[in-house]
């Protein structure tokens, strides 16, 4: 009996084997309070049952090591005590700047996001992790955060298509996390504060107020060039389009469209869209100049989501301000805000920033509402953009913010928020059909393309749904 227990074990999953376990310190904790003979009997089997399924778990890595301590200061004096996961050597500490995304899902696309890059991420979410980590799912080459903060982590992934749980991914890249903290009353403190300079350390040392001090130190966002950091160095090309995920009915015909794009980075989501519509994505640096640009002969130039202060990408605005309208151009989230800086417009911090899937934003030319996916602490102040000859197209419903614009007779126009969601609703997907036309055009952007691309879109997600 014995051994067949111990045999049927071992195919079992994590949970089942973990669960068998409980229940059995439980039957024996039951089995001691009686005085039957017979489940005494039993109890000696159940005890030898139990010793091969421990044996069986330790060997499978499944008898989960208690969780070390970990600490989250924040520069007000706040410190939260958790577990940490991820890389928790002791004496690890990661710093940055602590913000919030209210996504439900799609933490491994955030987590991989470039545009997080030295920033600490809490998810909102009451549990993550829940289906693992795949490489297909994710945004970049590896997690860009400086540390991940969440109120419960997943013990074991559930998902078919997972190659990793999300500690031990995070663990690869030397990312740690800190788990089992109140997220409602971080969030809280953040909304009512703003974002916070923070740190997350693991073990117990240095103390509460060193890590506090620490958090007092860290550069603010502002002033930092950080798409500086992870702009790739030298030229490339992407080629995976969406592919079984795609929501068009045949791949795009005819002409293919030459589009360059200033990686400022750039998520692999976005350039999976033009390539689905038939463009040839060529990747630059940064800082490449005009003349790299122009020697390429593009249809198109794009503009890429990236980190940091807009105001400090200098290179990318004075290279825009030159070629941006000589071929049509489109930009999103930190390229919506280089474009409007490179006409004259100006750009300022917002208090907590819109990081979700579910921020709504009414296009004002079409006045429909979109449901969207937004990474972004800082916005394009509107009154200098229409005096610098934009015109608001988007505007966020939540705080009236500028959410997109266009030029008035030059082909350039760009939002704010990310049309390829990854994790996020469709909603937006027009935007590179729009994009694709202009390229076609070399003319503006007008609101009867946009109702036009949208309308589509809108068709093509109802016949999806049916």
């Amino acid at each position: 009996m014995c051994g067949q227990v111990a045999k049927n074990a071992a195919p079992h999953r994590k949970h089942d084997a973990t669960t068998t376990y409980l229940l059995m310190n439980a039957f024996l904790c039951i089995c001691a309070l009686t005085h039957s003979a017979k489940l005494h009997e039993f109890t000696a089997e159940l005890s030898i049952i139990r010793k091969q399924v421990v044996a069986w778990l330790h060997s499978q890595n499944m008898m989960q090591p208690k969780a070390p301590l970990a600490r989250l200061a924040l520069e007000d004096g706040t410190v939260f005590h958790g577990t940490g996961f991820g890389a928790v050597d002791s004496g690890t500490v990661a710093e940055g700047e602590v913000v919030f995304n209210t996504a439900m899902c799609g933490y491994q696309e955030a987590l991989s996001d470039p545009s997080y890059s030295g920033q600490i991420l809490t998810m909102t979410a009451t549990q993550i992790g829940n289906y693992g980590v795949t490489e297909q799912d994710i945004e970049s080459a590896k997690p860009q955060v400086k540390a991940c903060v969440l109120r419960e982590l997943a013990r074991t992934p559930s998902n078919h298509r997972a190659q990793s749980d999300l500690s031990s991914w995070l663990a690869k890249f030397g990312i740690p996390g800190i788990a089992g903290i109140d997220t409602r009353a971080l969030v809280r403190q953040l909304r009512t504060q703003g974002a916070l300079r923070g740190v997350v350390a693991i073990g117990d040392s240095p103390s509460d107020d060193e890590l506090v001090r620490r958090a007092k130190n860290i550069p603010g966002m502002t002033g930092q060039n950080l798409a500086a950091c992870v702009s790739p160095s030298t030229r490339g090309a992407f080629t995976e389009d969406l592919g079984a995920w795609s929501m068009r009915s045949a791949k795009a015909p005819g002409k293919k469209w030459v589009v360059v794009s200033l990686d400022c980075g750039a998520k692999r989501n976005i350039y999976r869209n033009l390539v689905d519509r038939g463009c040839e994505v060529v990747t630059l640096p940064h800082d490449a100049t005009p003349a790299d640009i122009r020697a390429i002969a593009p249809h198109g130039l794009f503009i890429s989501n990236g980190p940091g202060d807009p105001a400090a990408v200098e290179t990318v605005v004075g290279t825009l301000r030159e070629i941006a309208g000589e071929i049509p151009t489109f930009g999103i989230c930190l390229g919506h805000q280089l474009l409007a800086l490179s006409m004259g417009a100006s750009t300022w911090k917002l208090k907590f920033g819109h990081r979700g899937s579910n921020q709504p934003v009414r296009n004002v030319l079409t006045g429909r509402v979109e449901i969207t996916s937004q990474n972004h602490g800082f916005c394009v102040d509107e009154k200098s953009l229409r005096a610098s000859g934009g015109e608001p197209t988007h505007v966020h419903l939540n705080d009236g913010t500028l959410a997109g614009f266009r030029h008035l007779y030059k082909p350039i126009f760009c939002v704010q928020y990310h049309p390829e969601a990854s994790p996020g609703p469709h909603d937006s997907t027009y935007l590179f059909d729009c994009f694709i036309e202009i390229m076609c055009s070399r003319s503006a952007v007008t609101a009867e393309i946009m109702e036009r691309h949208q309308s589509a879109a809108a068709r093509a997600a109802a016949a999806v749904v049916v």
